[in-house]
């Protein structure tokens, strides 16, 4: 929906794709759904689940053997952000490396973006 043509409105990491194909091979999905829902101290979140077919509106982006599907409500936030997939000592899992945030809390785990031209804020 908020795509340009030819141009796939996220990226995957070899890594992402690599866990992403993985994921959805263990538990039979057609892919991984990616969203945004209202919380954490910086006001967003990212959601993630797997998901056994898209829903109407959703962009399907294919990469190798991964599949990710985006949310309509969270497409024009998501447009040009890279989902990688760290592994660590302590921890592993994806991260989204977003052009659109515009903040963040000190975990990483909330976010933030510029309200819409034209949409009310909280002052009006």
């Amino acid at each position: 929906m908020f795509a340009i043509p030819g141009t796939a409105p996220v990226t995957i990491t070899p890594a992402a794709e690599k866990q992403i194909a993985r994921l959805m091979t263990g538990k039979n999905a057609f892919g991984l759904r990616i969203g945004l829902k209202k919380g954490g101290c910086a006001g967003m979140e990212y959601t993630m689940e797997l998901a056994k077919a898209p829903e109407p509106n959703e962009e399907v982006v294919e990469q190798g053997a991964a599949r990710v599907m985006i949310s309509p409500m969270a497409q024009m936030f998501l447009f040009g952000t890279q989902i990688d997939y760290e592994t660590g000592l302590l921890e592993s899992g994806f991260r989204f490396n977003n052009p659109n945030v515009t903040d963040s809390c000190g975990c990483g785990e909330s976010i933030r973006f510029e309200p819409l031209e034209g949409s009310r804020t909280q002052d009006g």
